[in-house]
């Protein structure tokens, strides 16, 4: 499957995600963007995409992001710990259409970092999850 631009096969590699790839990333300067084709894999026993997928990668990319954020702001920061995680589930979504997770929420700090994300399918709103993150 070839992503549309400026999506890029995803650089950090997971023993959880694995099962899942190709996963994409699209990197920009305020924040992280992942996406997948919906598959197979990536689906619950209905056929629509698994809670657990979703959670795990709008934990990822909120994550990300907010590293991204740390080091604009020049934070130190040794990486990032999910504290809590939150989803709430709008719409289903089809195998076929283009999953993507969007960070478009960041409030870092130095000890904690707040974040919320959108999940959308084909452009279609399916999820909305919040974490916070403690900065190690």
């Amino acid at each position: 499957m070839s992503p549309p631009e400026p999506f890029v096969p995803h650089p950090r590699k997971s023993p959880l995600t694995t099962p899942w790839e190709p996963i994409f990333a699209d990197i920009r300067d305020d924040r992280w963007v992942l996406a997948v084709e919906l598959r197979e894999p990536h689906t619950n026993s209905r056929g629509g995409p698994h809670g657990g997928l979703i959670a795990a990668l709008a934990d990822n990319a909120m994550g990300l992001s907010c590293g991204v954020m740390l080091a604009r702001l020049e934070i130190p920061s040794r990486g990032l710990v999910t504290v809590s995680l939150g989803l709430d589930y709008l719409a289903a979504a089809e195998i076929g259409q283009w999953l993507a997770f969007d960070t478009d929420f960041i409030k870092p700090g130095k000890s904690l970092c707040y974040a919320e994300a959108t999940v959308r399918a084909d452009d279609k709103p399916v999820a909305r999850a919040r974490a916070t993150f403690k900065v190690m």
